[in-house]
């Protein structure tokens, strides 16, 4: 299938940026065009300013244009860690939201999702949110319907949970413009098993079993989804027993032999990640921290944080923010 003309895209980069996010759209899109045997995509790096960004992985990338030279551009992708934000918000959310209205595309990979939505542009548009983010993310975006699907889209939105759901993205944008046997055998390529599409829900630690990888058995998982749906008002045993038609015992008995800890101590692990999400992705004081998880002060939060992560959510803090500042990466934006 040939077309007729280039589909542009753009990664707009900030520092801290997930590399692998980067490589797994602009991999598969390179073999498309080598398979098709024409340039059906073309692809260009923009940062803020055209200046130059580093990853993650701490390589550094020159960008090939600035936000401001974007116009040429079909299909724009954000990328960055959660905390990253533009140097100066008024312009860049604004060359945002005159992109979307002039027509381009757009979307948010794993952390990118943040200023995406920070810009305003993805107001009646749901969002796919990695789950490693999700606390943060509904702290600060209380009234955005995030989602845990892989990916998320509309005819002018795309947004995708992590790096293997990128280069899913990307298989179906090959699909779109060139056709399904050129993307199966862009799959078939980098032995990428299936192309994973809308409603696929994302694969979390807490539902396998510790070293193995085998789904929780369905009564623990069960209680697993009434412990993540009451973050903030906290569930008891009991409560949860009653709920899934079983005695607090069984709940008991089933969460040792599949977890090998008691159900209360799971669910305060859980907690304790969802408070870490906030403390290291938010500027959230830490007592909004204590009540978004369900505790009516600090006291017993630093104390199960400093059990779990070896210093309180304070200290946990100072050292992120410290580690940010000597790497030149961003400080958490409001």
């Amino acid at each position: 299938m040939l077309t007729e003309k280039s589909t542009e895209i753009g990664f707009l980069l900030f520092d801290g940026f997930p590399m692998a996010c980067l490589t797994s759209v602009i991999e598969p899109l390179r073999a498309a065009n080598e398979i098709a045997g024409q340039e059906a995509f073309c692809w260009s790096l923009v940062t803020e300013w055209g200046q130059k960004v580093r990853s993650s992985a701490n390589v550094r990338f020159e960008a090939e244009c600035s936000l401001s030279n974007c116009q040429s551009i079909d299909i724009l992708f954000l990328l960055s860690s959660p905390t990253s934000g533009f140097a100066d918000p008024g312009f860049g959310n604004g060359a945002l939201r005159t992109l979307a209205r002039h027509g381009t595309i757009l979307g948010g990979i794993s952390g990118g999702v943040f200023p995406l939505v920070r810009s305003g542009v993805m107001t009646g548009h749901p969002v796919s949110v990695h789950w490693c983010y999700e606390a943060a993310f509904d702290a600060e975006f209380p009234d955005v319907d995030a989602r845990r699907e892989v990916i998320v889209s509309d005819a002018t939105r795309y947004t995708a949970a992590g790096a293997a759901a990128a280069f899913d993205l990307a298989l179906h944008l090959i699909e779109d413009l060139l056709g399904s046997e050129v993307a199966h055998e862009v799959a078939c390529w980098f032995q990428h098993p299936m192309m994973r599409g809308e409603g696929v829900r994302q694969q979390v630690p807490r539902t396998s079993k510790p070293d193995t990888g085998d789904r929780l058995p369905p009564l623990v998982s069960k209680c697993v989804e009434l412990f993540a749906g009451h973050m903030n008002e906290p569930i008891s045993v009991a409560e949860v027993a009653d709920q899934t038609g079983v005695t607090p015992r069984q709940v008991e008995r089933a969460f040792k032999q599949a977890t090998g800890q008691s159900p209360s101590h799971y669910y305060r692990a859980m907690r304790m990640k969802a408070a870490r999400q906030m403390v290291v992705y938010t500027k959230d004081p830490i007592a909004d921290i204590a009540a978004a998880i369900g505790y009516s002060s600090v006291a017993p939060l630093v104390t199960h944080y400093r059990s779990a992560f070896g210093l309180s959510p304070s200290e946990d803090r100072r050292r992120i923010n410290q580690f940010r500042v000597e790497d030149n990466a961003p400080l958490p934006s409001s």
